[in-house]
């Protein structure tokens, strides 16, 4: 990988006092070879006229540069250093720039990603342009508040069809041509060319269209009902929401392969990863979650895009924004029309799939070193910021303007909304902008809120503390370890006198902690269970009183809301943590309750909890075995309790996860010899990869195995299957093939170096990949400078050795950070590892 240098915040501000840019006129030729695309650029800007003479400079990393030209004067080619052409001398007024590269296609989803489906032997180009990523394509002044009109034409090959951020018409010769954009951001700038198979309709005029592999046509087909259903719905709901209309010409939204994010929000071509066009059998809560990405990322249309942050501290802006509508909007859209029409499947229940799977996300991330607010007060240059797409951003973020709403009301924050779009649209701003748009439509001191809220780190801790007085009644007083002011809900449950396993809401109370007035608040006769947080509106970990703890342990599933649940499962999860419940006894928790378990994202949520941390970190390898045949035995009662058909996606969820913690192999072995589980599901190409990849864990298969199964599924998800289960072979010259092909080769794309990590270090083979704990770091820092950012977050996250708890690793791993210079996106990776791995050890002393 060739050096880049990366752009500053203190540049950006300069060129931005010093340019305005207004067009790029952008011809990408896509047929001259495998390995690089011609891109012309031609650039209109202006100089401004505070300024005599100035320089600057333009960003693009070819693989060659052939001409570049300033006002038909031609430059010196090889003043190009690294990713940056220096213009000098420029004066006042328009100055047209323009370059001719040849530029290199990308195997790690960055730049112009080129992919070619081993199904078929069809091939499939897609740019992901974000943050810096723009110059790996065309050359740009690259920074979000240099908005300009974007022209592109692009030749493909004969056969292709290419889609951009506007309509776009094949004037023949292969060349397309797509609407000018209005004015965007580098970064958002799209294209996706290929063989597209395409469903179009149009929705209020406006022409929608789903895109995906050929190979994956009758998949998105079966689902194009579905997909659409939801996106006009969204759409419909937000121009309710917002005064101002969808910006752009067209709504068009691509399943590109190989896609490194979940979906990327580029005006008018949304690109998903597509994985999301499911060719196997997936659960209600999965579509769930492809709902809501759909429903986020239309979001972006306004947040993000109309409007547009002016530097990336305030990347929070976008995706807290989007995250909270995502889940927000999809509810309202799901629940039916007036006319009577039935709530969708799709989306009736999310706020509990975010409290079970994103918000522990926030949760750790928050808890970690490299924790910082919400909005950063500086964020130095675009390697930092490129760190601060966590569970922070997203997830923590979201919480926030959840509890914004709860304390502000939805009516004013809405307004404030829409005042931010009407101030800034098509222009940039910052987090005052919005805060002064907020500020606008109420009373409140948004501004101490924001201060609180926005600019601090770490989680809160609420802790009720319950007084009973002599006539028996009892008072609430809510200790607050931390200094966010929360606007809660607290839950008091009874016993159900009928029925000892069920918990009754007696009432709901609302609270505004710092408690005000300060005396402790009036409960009546003591309940069974007092739930701080009830409903989830803020963020915060909350305990339990010894009672309340107690009634959990007994009656966790008697209570009747899946989102009081998933509060309590997500207590359980942090105490947990914390180091102030036994492993065991969180693992006895599932064993009793889950069984009885209607909600499938709480099921999905607290097995893969219990599955990868409690058993795979947190106990130790004498006690691994006891809580697989744990987990083992409750997915065996779920699949019992599913066997009349009615609850497929808990079956099919129970069924996964008891492949996952199989100890033998007799009971896989026979499904797939059969082909089915017994009652079913049948084997589909997903669940057979899964039994293949934990039959290769235990010894149970070889190479002529997987070769065979790849004969009968050669997809790109099956030689993905494949990679994962050759890593996986507990052999050692399989574990030697599998450590060149990611760190010694640079062949492998960024998703078969995932899924070769994601088979190699298995808890059970310990022993065998000793050795490789040690060359870790010295391997994974090389190849994460060679091979770039996209490569470097995976080698960090998959390919980090989560199994080895001991203090060698973590002393190792500090030495690392300390003296080898990992590139930032491994190095923020590495420290959050190394402090899960820090916590395990804690959990294990403790």
């Amino acid at each position: 990988m060739s050096l880049m240098s990366v752009l500053t915040r203190d540049e950006a501000q300069t060129r931005a006092s010093l340019l305005d840019v207004h067009h790029y006129a952008i011809a990408l030729d896509l047929t001259v070879g495998d390995e690089t695309f011609d891109s012309r650029t031609v650039i209109t800007f202006t100089v401004r006229g505070d300024h005599d003479v100035a320089d600057t400079f333009v960003e693009l990393k070819p693989a060659e540069l052939r001409s570049a030209t300033l006002d038909g004067q031609p430059l010196d080619t090889a003043t190009l250093v690294e990713n940056r052409l220096p213009l000098t001398g420029l004066t006042q007024g328009e100055h047209e720039l323009r370059i001719d590269t040849a530029m290199g296609y990308s195997r790690t989803g960055e730049g112009m990603h080129r992919f070619t489906d081993p199904t078929d032997g069809e091939t499939y180009a897609y740019t992901q342009l974000f943050m810096d990523d723009v110059q790996r394509v065309f050359a740009a002044f690259d920074q979000p508040d240099l908005k300009a009109v974007f022209e592109l034409e692009i030749k493909a090959p004969e056969g292709w069809t290419v889609l951009a951020n506007g309509v776009t018409t094949d004037v023949g010769d292969g060349t397309w041509k797509a609407t000018a954009t209005p004015l965007i951001s580098t970064y958002l700038v799209a294209v996706a060319a290929g063989p597209w198979h395409s469903v179009h309709t149009e929705h209020r005029g406006l022409p929608f269209g789903l895109h995906c592999r050929r190979s994956l046509a009758p998949h998105l087909d079966a689902d194009a009902d579905e997909l659409l259903d939801i996106t006009r719905a969204c759409y419909d709901r937000y121009h309710e929401k917002f005064e101002e209309p969808y910006p752009f010409d067209s709504y068009d939204q691509a399943f590109v392969p190989e896609f490194n994010a979940g979906a990327m929000e580029n005006p008018g071509l949304v690109t998903f990863r597509d994985e999301f066009v499911y060719r196997s059998a997936v659960t209600d809560t999965e579509r769930q979650t492809r709902a809501m990405v759909i429903a986020h990322e239309m979001a972006h249309m306004w947040f993000g895009d109309l409007v547009t942050l002016r530097w990336w501290d305030d990347i929070w802006l976008n995706e807290s924004f989007a995250e909270y509508m995502g889940y927000q909007t999809l509810t309202e859209a799901s629940l039916g029309g007036s006319g009577g029409t039935p709530p969708r499947k799709w989306g009736t229940d999310t706020w509990t799939d975010f409290g079970v799977t994103r918000k522990p996300w926030g949760y750790d991330a928050d808890q970690r070193p490299s924790t910082h607010p919400v909005a950063p007060e500086a964020v130095d240059d675009t390697a930092s910021a490129l760190l601060n797409f966590d569970g922070i951003s997203y997830a923590k973020g979201a919480s926030a303007l959840r509890q914004l709403v709860a304390w502000l009301g939805e009516k004013d924050f809405l307004a404030g909304i829409n005042t931010h779009f009407t101030r800034h649209k098509f222009g940039n701003a910052t987090l005052a902008d919005f805060i002064d748009s907020l500020a606008a439509a109420t009373e409140r001191d948004v501004h101490a809120w924001a201060d609180s809220w926005l600019r601090t780190t770490g989680v809160d801790t609420l802790t009720p503390d319950i007084t009973t007085a002599p006539d028996g009644t009892c008072a609430l007083t809510v200790e607050r370890d931390g200094s966010r002011p929360h606007r809660i809900t607290v839950g008091l449950y009874d016993r159900d006198l009928n029925d000892e396993a069920r918990l009754t809401l007696r009432r709901r109370l609302e609270l505004d902690i710092p408690q005000d007035p300060a005396e402790p608040q009036p409960l009546g006769k003591r309940p069974a269970l007092l739930l701080l947080n009830d409903g989830d509106l803020t963020y915060a970990k909350v305990r339990f009183d010894p009672e309340s703890f107690t009634t959990v342990r007994a009656a966790l599933s008697g209570l009747p809301d899946p989102l009081t649940r998933a509060v309590v499962w997500n207590a359980l999860r942090n105490a947990v943590r914390d180091g102030h419940l036994p492993p065991t006894a969180y693992l006895q928790t599932a064993r009793a309750h889950l069984p009885h378990e209607t909600d499938l994202a709480l099921v999905q949520g607290v097995l893969a909890f219990a599955t990868t941390h409690v058993a795979g970190r947190y106990l130790s390898a004498a006690d691994r075995p006891a809580a697989l045949a744990t987990l083992t035995d409750l997915c065996r009662d779920l699949i019992r309790r599913t066997e009349d058909g009615s609850q497929p996606g808990l079956r099919l969820t129970a069924v996964r996860h008891l492949i996952d913690v199989a100890a033998h192999p007799d009971t896989l072995s026979s499904w797939l010899s059969e082909g089915t589980v017994p009652g079913g599901p049948e084997l589909d190409p997903e669940l057979r990869w899964r039994i293949l990849g934990r039959l290769a864990v235990l010894g149970a298969i070889d190479d002529d195995v997987i070769e065979a199964e790849l004969v009968q599924d050669p997809s790109a998800s099956g030689q993905e299957g494949a990679a994962r289960c050759r890593a996986a072979l507990p052999d050692p010259e399989s574990k030697r093939r599998a450590w060149e092909e990611m760190f010694t080769t640079d062949h492998l794309s960024n998703y078969l170096f995932t899924a070769t990590a994601q088979g190699f270090w298995q808890p059970e083979q310990a022993d065998l990949v000793r050795a490789y704990v040690e060359r870790y770091w010295t391997d994974a820092v090389a190849v994460a400078a060679r091979r770039g950012p996209a490569i470097a977050a995976a080698a960090g996250r998959w390919a980090f050795p989560a199994h080895a708890v001991s203090p060698d690793t973590l002393r190792r791993g500090e030495q690392c950070l300390r003296e080898a210079d990992p590139i930032p996106a491994l190095r923020r990776k590495l420290v959050d590892e190394l402090d899960d791995l820090a916590r395990a050890l804690r959990v294990r002393e403790a």
